[in-house]
């Protein structure tokens, strides 16, 4: 068994949630250590990279996916074979937090049940911006109170916040997922 375990395995982390709540930034963040400042691409390019979790080597291959309705026929095709989802909401955005158990987890329950789902709160970095606030008088924050009540109501093992722009949380948040997924494919 613990020469199964150091052995390089591939875990595909597939990522979801409303159109412009950070998931492709994240993505580029975490994968350059750049926050991306000009043009966002709507899918990130899929990347495969090899990382250390626990003295085990796992090749993770990230999948970007679009939010957008028009996207809403084509994007479960990248959900096969999924072992873990990235669910994201912006912590700047009500509807984004609302969707996740309105229109994400039913998604994600009937096209691949069972795969383990991650919640992810984006754009730490303008939960406290004043500024931010003042010129988008409609947004409503979104609490880490209100995140934990998320992550219990549709049944996720964590919850995490992070910001790609100041980079706070990303490598916490893979190696997390990757714990995850060992657990769930290696002790299940």
């Amino acid at each position: 068994f613990a020469a199964e375990m150091s052995a390089s395995r591939f875990i595909k982390c597939v990522t979801v949630g409303d159109g412009a709540v950070g998931k492709t930034c994240m993505l580029i963040s975490y994968t350059s250590n750049t926050f991306p400042t000009d043009y966002v691409p709507t899918v990130f390019d899929n990347f495969s990279a090899n990382v250390v979790v626990d003295g085990n080597t796992v090749n993770l291959g990230l999948w970007d996916t679009a939010g957008q309705e028009d996207y809403n026929r084509l994007r479960p095709l990248s959900y096969r074979g999924a072992d873990v989802f990235i669910l994201a909401f912006s912590l700047i955005s009500k509807a984004s937090y609302e969707n996740i158990a309105k229109k994400w987890i039913p998604e994600l329950r009937h096209y691949a049940p069972g795969v383990p789902i991650i919640l992810v709160g984006t754009k730490l970095d303008l939960r406290d911006d004043k500024q931010f606030f003042i010129d988008h008088p409609g947004a409503v924050p979104i609490t880490t109170n209100q995140g934990e009540e998320l992550k219990k109501l549709i049944g996720s093992p964590v919850y995490i916040e992070c910001s790609s722009k100041t980079q706070q949380v990303h490598t916490l948040i893979i190696k997390f997922y990757l714990r995850c997924v060992f657990v769930y494919l290696w002790f299940v």
